[in-house]
C-alpha cells in the first residue's frame, strides 16, 4: 500500500467510526431537517397562478420559476455534494444551510421576476443539505442500524416534498406567496444554528483536488457494479413515480373526476403513509432482505400502476386512491434500498455515490415529466400507464439480471 491518497482513499479513521451509532434523537433531527431543506424545491409548485398575477407575469413564464429550481438543484447535487466527501461537514452543512436561508429571503422579497428566477436557481443549489445529511447519516450510524437510519431521514426527505404543496397553499391563502418564503427562511435559520451545535465532530477527510473529487463520482461508479444496477433501478423508479403524479392532475381534473386544484392537492396527501414506511424499507436491508424487497416493491409498484388503470376506467377514486397508496409504499422502498445499499459500498465515497443516486433521479424525474404529457396527448391515461407498466418490467429484467451483483453491495 502506498501513502499516496486518492479520492477514493481516506487517511485516518473514517466517520463511519466516529460514533457509536446514531441516537433517536439526532435522526429525527436530521429528517426534520431534510424534510425542510428540500421541500424548498416544491412551494411554488401550487402558487405558479398567484406569482404569476403578483409580477404581472403569464403563467406560462411562471413555469420556469419551477424548472430553475430543479436545475438549481442539479446543479448543486453534482458541483456541491461531493464536497461532502472533502470538507467538515459539521461546518458545511450548517453553511449551506445558511445560505439557502439567505435565498429563500431573496425570493420572499425579491421585486421583480427576474431576481426571483435568480434567488429560486439558489434555494436549489442550496437544497442539497438534506442530501449531504443522509451521507452523513450513513456514516454516523452503525452497521446494524444503518438501513433504519437512512431509511428514516429519506422519510423525512419524502414527507418534506409530499407536504410542502398542501402547507404552500394553505399558508399562500392566508397571508401571500411571499410569507411562505420568508417562514422557510426563519425554519431554516433555527435547524441550521441546531445543527451547528450538535452534530458530532468527525474526523477531517484527506484533501483532494476539486476536478478530481467530481471526476471519482464517474469513477467510483464505474467501480462497483452493485452501485451501477442500483442507480439504474432508482432512476427507473424516480420515472414512474414522476410519471405517475404528474399525469394524475391531468386524470383528477378532467371528466369523470372534474376536481378543483385545493382537491387535487389534498389527494397528495394520501401519499403521506407511503413515505412514512420508507423507515421499515430500511429495516429491510438491515436484516439481509435488501435485494427480495427491492424486487417485491417493483412487483407492487406494477400492481398499483394496473390498479390505477383499472379504477380510472371505472371512474373509482377509491381504487385510484388505493393505488396512490400502494405507489407511494412502493417506490419509496425501492429507493431507500437502493440508497442504503450504496451506503455499504464504499464508506469514504458515501456523499459521492448520493450525488450520483440524487443525479440520475433528477434525471429519471425529468424523462418522467416528459413522458407524462407525451403518453396523456397520445392516449390518456390508459396509454401513460402502459408506459409505467413497461418501464417497472424493464426495472425487473434489470433486478433479476443483476441480483447477485445486488446481493454482494
Amino acid at each position: 500500500m502506498t501513502n499516496k491518497t486518492t479520492a477514493a482513499e481516506v487517511t485516518g479513521a473514517s466517520a463511519a467510526t466516529v460514533s457509536s451509532g446514531m441516537n433517536r434523537g439526532l435522526t429525527l433531527l436530521f429528517a426534520v431537517a431534510g424534510g425542510a431543506a428540500v421541500g424548498n424545491l416544491y412551494w411554488a409548485q401550487p402558487l405558479l397562478n398567484e406569482m404569476a398575477g403578483s409580477l404581472h407575469i403569464s403563467p406560462g413564464s411562471a413555469g420556469l420559476l419551477v424548472t430553475l429550481t430543479q436545475i438549481g438543484y442539479a446543479i448543486g447535487a453534482f458541483f456541491v455534494m461531493p464536497l461532502g466527501d472533502r470538507l467538515n461537514r459539521r461546518r458545511l452543512i450548517p453553511t449551506i444551510m445558511l445560505a439557502s436561508a439567505f435565498a429563500l429571503a431573496a425570493s420572499a422579497a425579491a421585486p421583480s421576476f427576474g431576481i426571483l428566477l435568480v434567488a429560486l436557481a439558489l434555494v436549489g443549489v442550496t437544497t442539497v443539505a438534506g442530501q449531504l445529511l443522509v451521507a452523513l447519516a450513513g456514516d454516523l450510524a452503525r452497521d446494524d442500524q444503518r438501513g433504519r437510519v437512512v431509511g428514516t431521514v429519506v422519510s423525512g426527505i419524502l414527507m418534506g416534498i409530499l407536504a410542502s404543496r398542501t402547507i404552500s397553499g394553505l399558508v399562500a391563502d392566508a397571508f401571500g406567496w411571499r410569507a411562505i418564503y420568508m417562514a422557510a427562511a426563519v425554519l431554516t435559520v433555527v435547524l441550521a444554528t441546531v445543527l451547528a451545535r450538535v452534530l458530532p465532530a468527525i474526523p477531517s477527510r484527506a484533501s483532494v483536488g476539486y476536478a478530481e473529487l467530481l471526476a471519482s463520482v464517474v469513477t467510483t461508479v464505474r467501480r462497483h457494479r452493485s452501485v451501477q444496477v442500483s442507480l439504474v433501478l432508482s432512476a427507473i423508479a424516480m420515472t414512474v413515480f414522476t410519471l405517475f403524479w404528474t399525469a394524475l392532475t391531468f386524470l383528477l381534473s378532467a371528466a369523470p373526476f372534474d376536481y378543483s386544484v385545493t382537491r387535487i392537492g389534498l389527494v397528495g396527501l394520501v401519499g403521506l403513509a407511503g413515505a412514512l414506511t420508507a423507515q421499515r424499507a430500511g429495516r429491510l436491508h438491515d436484516r439481509g432482505w435488501s435485494v427480495p424487497g427491492t424486487g417485491a416493491g417493483l412487483l407492487l409498484a406494477l400492481a398499483a400502476v394496473v390498479l390505477s388503470g383499472t379504477g380510472a376506467d371505472a371512474g373509482s377514486i377509491i381504487i385510484v386512491l388505493i393505488a396512490v397508496l400502494l405507489l407511494d409504499i412502493s417506490i419509496p422502498t425501492v429507493n431507500v434500498l437502493n440508497q442504503s445499499r450504496l451506503m455499504h459500498v464504499e464508506p469514504q465515497s458515501r456523499s459521492r455515490l448520493n450525488t450520483a443516486f440524487v443525479t440520475g433521479n433528477f434525471i429519471g424525474a425529468t424523462i418522467g415529466s416528459v413522458l407524462a404529457a407525451a403518453l396523456w396527448q397520445a392516449g390518456g391515461w390508459t396509454m401513460v400507464m402502459t408506459g409505467a407498466a413497461a418501464l417497472l418490467t424493464i426495472a425487473l429484467i434489470v433486478w433479476a439480471v443483476g441480483r447477485r451483483a445486488l446481493s454482494v453491495a
